[in-house]
């Protein structure tokens, strides 16, 4: 069954919850500025990544993620791997592919190429040209189709200008695109524009999903309100919530939300095709997202 085929249906679709947050519950150095992509630089840490996979995909995951937030050339810059980018991106997808080897199911599961912002992405002020956008954004996302994805997914967009881009770039490839916004407290994208624009500006552009992550997951409920206002009762949704919130004394503080059943709990009330975890998630919040939402 292709990814298509499966959106089609009437269940819903089970991503799997965060990357970075479970990397560094295990014991993974996710220092900047490689974050999350310090995972594919040893042999040992690579596994406890594969693992991880593993896991969520034993929780109900029909959809994991390729550990390629930080792994494009901007972003290695600092660090001096900027040669790099091709064979980290290669590493990543192999890797989720590994998992899929190594938990068998019935069901079809995919591999979603993950495409972050070029910079950071609680800062739209930091978005780069168009021509910057374009060139490093195309790089990233033929490094994705050449290692095997079955679609991408451009998360955590903090502008509607980056989104576009990427999804024009990435839709002409003929993979299933999904794009997912982080928004502020007032439900705007975090450069003021708003979901009603950024759903007009990318549904004629072919994406077969849209919706949010990255933010509370007691106030999601709000933004998918207004994506599903502008885009109308059928057209498939996103949503991914975090359980906390980062802090530069402490790390990682978590809310209420950190209880699977407390997640649950706000999750029910989202009305999306495709239900996972952001920051902080773990697999048991998959597990529990399966077992709760999924008849």
């Amino acid at each position: 069954m292709t990814f298509l085929t499966a959106l089609a249906q009437p269940k819903k679709l089970i991503l799997d919850g965060a990357t970075g947050t479970e990397l560094n519950r295990r014991g993974v150095d996710t220092g900047l500025p490689l974050w999350s992509a310090n995972a594919l630089m040893n042999d040992r840490d690579t596994k406890i990544l594969q693992t991880i996979h593993e896991d969520y995909l034993r929780a109900g995951a029909d959809i994991i993620t390729t550990n390629t937030f930080r792994t494009h050339h901007r972003a290695l810059v600092p660090s001096g791997n900027a040669q790099r980018a091709l064979e980290l991106t290669r590493r990543a997808v192999a890797t989720a592919r590994g998992a899929l080897t190594a938990v068998p199911a019935e069901t079809s599961r995919f591999v979603a190429g993950s495409i972050s912002t070029l910079e950071d992405c609680y800062r739209p002020d930091l978005v780069p040209s168009d021509d910057a956008l374009r060139a490093e954004h195309s790089e990233r996302v033929h490094h994705l189709l050449e290692c095997g994805v079955d679609l991408f997914l451009i998360e955590t967009i903090n502008t509607i200008r980056e989104a576009v881009i990427i999804a024009k770039l990435a839709t002409i490839t003929g993979t299933p695109v999904v794009v997912s916004f982080v928004c502020g407290a007032d439900g705007k994208l975090l450069s003021g524009e708003t979901l009603t624009t950024a759903a007009r500006e990318l549904m004629p552009l072919g994406v077969c999903a849209i919706g949010v992550n990255c933010g509370p997951t007691p106030t999601l409920h709000h933004p998918l309100d207004e994506l599903r206002a502008a885009c109308g009762k059928d057209f498939p949704l996103i949503s991914y919530g975090n359980i906390g919130y980062a802090d530069e004394k402490v790390g990682w503080i978590n809310t209420d939300a950190e209880n699977p059943t407390a997640y649950c709990g706000h999750a029910s009330h989202w009305d999306a095709k495709i239900i996972g975890g952001c920051c902080g998630t773990t697999p048991e919040h998959i597990a529990a997202l399966k077992s709760t939402l999924v008849s």
